[in-house]
């Protein structure tokens, strides 16, 4: 079992690696094509953070696990935003932008409560219901896209004009992603396969290690983004990093492993969906209650608390 846990551990590095090679290879070729900062780091950075789950959850569902696939995006889900933003805004108060309040927050519970839907229409998520998932994830992009035009185009130009001026070698990105694409496949296989040996020895069914080792082990980049923005006061980028992944995850991750292979689904899952909606429900609360617009730091307690009590619940069972 120890070497289980070391190439688990071995894994999630690869994740880590993995992800931020294909996200710098694919930035360098982006800015080398003069496509605006903002529009890279709306799409292709919130993305690249997401790739852990992607691989994991894909990896899970070819070889028939579809207790991790699923359990690796609720858990993360929840991980993202009861513990990563419970401890970003106790180390410093997230305010939340208009924009966040009206339609991300709003949109994030909208595509939750398909989710569950979809999962509770039948005996797995379908071909069909992965279809509409990436669409919305396609209308979805297509709106990050719009909005950042409308509030940012002077300063995504004023950084297109920089880094225009610094070359970007093509082939070196281009081996940022190949390697990056490597990494994550095998890191996905690493940590999906190893954690099914700690299970099986532990005695842990797939559902406890997708929602705890595996979620936080593939959360570590939203962690670190997250945590790093809210100390240097980036609320916007600490929320919609969380918001953003959260919505990935559930159109992106799971729309892309139900359509390589339609994933079946453990009723059991829906006291977790519940309470990732609940979760929801309380942030799109936070910005009307004192003190208004902001996540304050008791406010992170009580997420960091809710969290805390799950897990608890979770070994309980």
């Amino acid at each position: 079992m120890f070497i289980s846990i070391i190439l688990i551990i071995v894994g999630f590095i690869l994740l880590i690696v993995g992800a931020d090679m294909l996200v710098n290879g694919a930035s360098g070729l982006a800015k080398k094509f003069h496509i605006p900062e903002i529009i890279i780091g709306l799409t292709i950075v919130s993305i690249g953070t997401s790739m852990p789950e992607l691989f994991v959850s894909i990896t899970s569902a070819i070889d028939g696990y579809s207790d991790m696939a699923i359990g690796n995006v609720v858990g993360s889900n929840l991980c993202n935003l009861l513990l990563i933003l419970g401890l970003a805004s106790i180390l410093r108060p997230v305010k939340f932008q208009k924009e966040t309040i009206k339609y991300e927050i709003p949109m994030c519970l909208i595509f939750t409560i398909i989710l569950m839907i979809f999962a509770n229409t039948g005996s797995t998520i379908s071909k069909i219901e992965a279809t509409c998932l990436l669409i919305l994830f396609s209308l979805f992009i297509g709106y990050t896209i719009i909005m950042a035009k409308k509030q940012s185009m002077n300063n995504a130009l004023v950084e297109l004009e920089k880094e225009a001026k610094n070359k970007n070698n093509i082939v070196k990105n281009i081996i940022f992603i190949i390697l990056g694409i490597i990494g994550l496949k095998i890191g996905g296989d690493l940590a999906v396969n190893n954690a099914v040996n700690v299970a099986k020895i532990v005695g842990l069914s797939e559902k406890i290690i997708s929602l705890t080792i595996l979620a936080i082990g593939t959360s570590l980049p939203e962690l670190v983004t997250s945590v790093v923005a809210a100390l240097k006061g980036d609320s916007d980028i600490a929320i919609g990093n969380i918001i953003g992944s959260n919505i990935f995850n559930i159109l992106l991750i799971l729309g892309v492993s139900a359509i390589i292979k339609p994933i079946t689904y453990n009723i059991s899952y829906n006291f977790d969906l519940i309470l990732l909606i609940i979760s929801t429900i309380i942030l799109a609360i936070f910005p009307y209650i004192p003190p208004k617009k902001e996540m304050s730091r008791l406010n992170g307690v009580l997420y960091c608390l809710m969290y805390a009590s799950y897990i608890g619940m979770l070994f309980m069972k």
